[in-house]
């Protein structure tokens, strides 16, 4: 066989190999796309966006918080834009949004002292050292949460917000109105959302909609 025949015969083996470890990956991503709940996601992080125009200046990821889910389930969801992806978590709510401690929310506030979670959009602000430790400061631009500011409406870590505690008592304990997350989870709230970007919290009830592709 001539050298040039060995060459050829080579570099179509190579070809051939190559051809064979990418297409099964091929054919995976493309039999699973997005899910029917996700695709929903996509849709409202898209159109607050959209809303919420120059208020928000970072606009590759969004979170948002569906509390029509109980508080036992991971329901807030970071919406990555640029990855196609949604990474999902658990978040505590208001007390004064659910004062028979059941873990379901069943009202919003926006009123000083309420203790209540606000619906709406809001832009993630600055870092602080508060109560809760390393705290995400937040902005409201909705007029049902437009108090958040002077509410000290933020997003931090809570012990009430673990896995553990949902493991014990089948719910997460309940913020003063705050966005709480599992201590283990936060960490990721602070390079994810925090510094320009949208969260958006709601009663999605998006818990029924199909989550697998």
């Amino acid at each position: 066989m001539s050298e040039i025949s060995r060459r050829s015969l080579l570099i179509g083996g190579a070809a051939a190999s190559v051809a064979a470890t990418t297409a099964p990956a091929r054919v995976f991503a493309q039999a699973n796309p997005l899910s029917e709940r996700d695709r929903t996601l996509f849709a409202i992080a898209k159109r607050e966006l959209e809303k919420a125009g120059n208020a928000i200046w970072r606009r590759d990821i969004v979170g948002i918080a569906d509390f029509g889910v109980h508080s036992a389930k991971e329901r807030f969801h970071f919406v990555n834009l640029e990855q196609n992806s949604v990474t999902s978590y658990l978040v505590a709510h208001g007390a004064g949004s659910d004062p028979e401690h059941d873990g379901w929310l069943n009202n919003f506030s926006n009123v000083h002292g309420s203790n209540a979670t606000s619906k709406g959009a809001y832009v993630t602000w600055e870092w602080y050292v508060g109560r809760y430790g390393t705290s995400v400061r937040l902005g409201g631009l909705d007029p049902t949460n437009d108090q958040a500011l002077p509410r000290y409406i933020v997003m931090h870590s809570a012990q009430y917000a673990r896995k553990e505690h949902v493991a014990k008592w089948g719910r997460l304990g309940r913020s003063n109105g705050c966005f709480a997350m599992d201590p283990k989870d936060f960490n990721t709230a602070l390079l994810q959302l925090s510094g320009g970007r949208l969260l958006y919290a709601d009663q999605l009830n998006l818990d029924a909609v199909k989550v697998d592709g």
